[in-house]
């Protein structure tokens, strides 16, 4: 059987590190083509030591020649990306964007949000958002997703799985959510992300500005009424992981049981969705390393708690991603992602 060829640009990143590790127990992929401006010339297995089954491939620059049939994963910058996903649409390739490039609907608040002109933005009529479980059908057909952003999933699911019980939210959900610097801000340099200024240290970061602010209020709520969310990212002094609590006030009438049965009834058919037995049960620490997002809660009177953790490098990048490649491609969404 043939495989189907991968390209990953800006692959010597976290991101593009987890997928090729993903992809490498994948029976059904083969990544043809690797870039990265800052190893360029270096092998995978000289820039990846320590990661098995890395195939035998040099990184080159960014603008090298892609090969023809290749579905492209972009895990480039913002301006890189909606620059590149064009290009590479006109050119005949499936892509799938990890960046926040091509997430939000309306102009006005990606700009905002991002701070740059988007040059772009009528290729938003084409994307597709990368949730599986909220858009899996759209995804079987597409040539562009965009994955969502880290944080983003692990308040999207939690409060779309609420369903119809969303129309009865009576005031501003507040999602106070706690990354891993690789989630947080890892891909760069900055020296806030740096390990003298995390270890033994807790803080709060882009308050009331944080561009997955928007993206959760688009994609949270779809087939029902948009409700006011306020969401405060914290980053924690660990490398990868995030843990959110999403508060939640209803209308009477609405008991844990009646949230207990949406859930699980929302979630019995997805193999990557957890609910836990109790809020106190979900953990960082069970979600590392897999591509599950776990999700526990409680009510008292009418408001809900909501726990849920994923891991960002994967539930919240590349193990998404794979999902997303997978339904592209017509093998099984579990497939590189569960054990046999």
């Amino acid at each position: 059987m043939s495989k189907s060829k991968l390209a990953i640009i800006g692959a010597g990143g976290l991101t593009g590190r987890e997928l090729l590790r993903l992809v490498a127990g994948h029976d059904g992929f083969e990544v043809v083509h690797v870039t990265s401006n800052q190893v360029n010339g270096k092998s995978l297995r000289e820039v990846f030591p320590s990661e098995p089954g890395m195939p035998d491939l040099h990184f080159v620059k960014h603008d090298a020649e892609i090969p023809s049939g290749a579905t492209v994963v972009l895990a480039t910058p913002n301006e890189a990306s909606m620059e590149m996903a064009p290009a590479l649409l006109a050119k005949g390739h499936k892509v799938i964007d990890l960046s926040g490039a091509y997430r939000l609907h309306d102009e006005t608040q990606f700009e905002n949000a991002y701070k740059f002109k988007h040059l772009h933005f009528d290729k938003m009529k084409d994307v597709v958002f990368g949730i599986p479980e909220l858009f899996r059908e759209k995804i079987k057909n597409a040539n562009f997703v965009s994955n969502p952003g880290c944080f983003s999933t692990s308040a999207i699911l939690p409060i779309a799985l609420l369903g119809d019980l969303r129309k009865k939210i009576t005031s501003t959900i507040v999602i106070d959510s706690k990354s891993g610097v690789s989630g947080a801000g890892g891909r760069t340099e900055e020296i806030g992300f740096a390990y003298t200024h995390v270890y033994e240290n807790f803080r709060s970061y882009k308050i009331l500005s944080h561009q997955h602010e928007p993206e959760i209020a688009e994609y949270a709520f779809v087939g029902t009424e948009t409700k006011d969310i306020v969401f405060t990212p914290h980053l924690l002094p660990v490398y990868r992981g995030i843990l959110s609590t999403i508060y939640i006030q209803f209308a009477e009438g609405i008991t844990e049981d009646t949230v207990k049965e949406k859930l699980s009834a929302n979630t019995q058919n997805e193999p990557f969705l957890r609910i836990l037995s109790t809020p106190e049960d979900v953990e960082i620490r069970k979600v590392q390393n897999s591509n599950f997002l776990d999700i526990g809660f409680r009510m008292r009177k009418n408001h809900l708690v909501i726990i849920s953790a994923l891991d960002n490098l994967v539930k919240g990048a590349a193990g998404q991603a794979l999902q997303n490649l997978n339904l592209m491609h017509g093998f099984a969404e579990t497939k590189g992602l569960l054990a046999n």
